[in-house]
């Protein structure tokens, strides 16, 4: 099969910046799809003109529709980086399709910078919420971020200030590669400069001598996190994560959510994990929410139903973890839902819970162990240990 569905990548140099065979591609294009920018790029073409579809979820249906053209997919920079060409390779046999790799922004913002672009974190906050920035604030480390507009520079400096870093050296590169090229510098306490709504933000991050940092291990601080009270400690939380063992776009299942701890850290923890939680209680699962941005801007969704019935049409989990509300019947149903492979955790702090466990452990094996901590406090002018609520955890490899 010929390839009759081309993807070129294109920059601010337009047509003298693509190979020769992207260049023929166009040239020999029955439609050329693509932004206004796009096509103002690529003048002098005898192809139908075709601009993004609105929703822009309709694109691969209309791409469909024209199989059997000769049809040019335009993309900024790297098509297969945090672009359209992520979906299209998804949506189409791979015999279809050839892409024209093009140098990206964050290739171009990198040299700009003198940075190894393998030292550096790349992501994008086109679309989504500033806050997964949040995820990468460490004293030295570098981000490079595409960016919605210009006013996502300031909005990303006063999060930077917000949480402590506001130190850190900003540098706006607009146009990269091409005449109108600019850059803006300066810290995010004092950003004030108004950048062009195509720009990549360059991040060198300083945190101020106060600043809160995370590391994206498992084991946050309680603190770290918006709860009543009721929630998975950080050392059990350590522990959990470890047995769910968290992997790149693998999904959990947080049955019981509380305040999303465990589901936040899976998030963190892994590139592109996902979580789905189950809680019954309004207010926890306005924590859970809360959490879910505020530690990493995470898509969190949240169901409002008990076992069962909350699991019905949802998508077969990687991992499980059981932290309230556990029984027979919840534990039997999670475990049917369960890949093969996938891991289950279940945590019990009272009576009850235990003896589902243990039964648990005789019918289906695992592993079953007992979690106690104590935490130093002050008892009078001396200091004492203060035991924590034990915990029993059970665990799992679905075979």
């Amino acid at each position: 099969m010929t390839a009759w569905l081309h993807i070129v990548g294109i920059g601010e140099d337009g047509l003298d910046g693509l190979s020769l065979n992207a260049r023929t591609a166009i040239h020999n294009a029955d439609y050329i799809v693509g932004g206004k920018r796009h096509h103002a790029l690529v003048d002098d073409v005898a192809a139908e003109r075709i601009n993004w579809p609105s929703p822009f979820d309709a694109l691969i249906s209309q791409l469909q529709s024209l199989r059997g053209k000769n049809v040019v997919v335009l993309a900024t920079g790297d098509p297969l980086w945090f672009s359209v060409g992520n979906n299209i390779a998804a949506a189409f046999d791979m015999a279809e399709v050839q892409f024209h790799a093009h140098v990206g922004a964050f290739q171009l913002a990198a040299a700009e910078m003198g940075w190894g672009l393998q030292d550096v974190d790349c992501l994008t906050v086109h679309g989504r919420p500033i806050e997964r920035v949040k995820l990468l604030l460490q004293n030295g480390r570098k981000l490079l971020l595409l960016t919605s507009n210009g006013a996502a520079v300031s909005e990303v400096a006063a999060l930077l200030t917000q949480a402590g870093f506001g130190n850190s050296k900003l540098t706006a590169l607009s146009h990269l590669g091409g005449n109108n090229q600019t850059r803006f510098e300066g810290a995010a306490k004092d950003w004030s400069h108004k950048v062009a709504d195509l720009n990549t933000l360059a991040i060198e991050c300083f945190a101020d001598a106060d600043a809160k940092q995370f590391s994206q291990t498992s084991g946050l601080p309680d603190d770290a996190f918006e709860h009543d009270g009721t929630m998975t400690k950080q050392e059990v939380r350590a522990i959990t994560l470890a047995k769910l063992m968290p992997m790149p776009n693998a999904l959990l299942w947080d049955v019981g959510c509380g305040c999303g701890s465990v589901a936040v850290e899976w998030m963190r923890s892994a590139r592109n994990a996902r979580a789905i939680g189950i809680e019954t209680r309004e207010d926890r699962r306005a924590f859970a929410k809360a959490n879910a941005l505020n530690l990493g801007g995470f898509d969190l969704p949240l169901i409002d139903q008990a076992v069962p019935e909350a699991l019905e049409n949802l998508e077969a989990p990687d991992a499980i973890f059981i932290g309230g509300g556990l029984s027979d019947d919840t534990f039997e149903h999670c475990l049917a839902a369960l890949k093969p492979m996938g891991r289950l955790v279940c945590n019990a702090v009272t009576l009850g819970s235990e003896q589902v466990l243990l039964a648990k452990h005789v019918q289906h094996g695992g592993d079953l162990t007992r979690l106690q901590f104590s935490r130093a406090i002050p008892v009078g002018n001396k200091m004492g240990w203060k035991p924590a609520m034990p915990a029993t955890q059970y665990s799992l490899v679905k075979r």
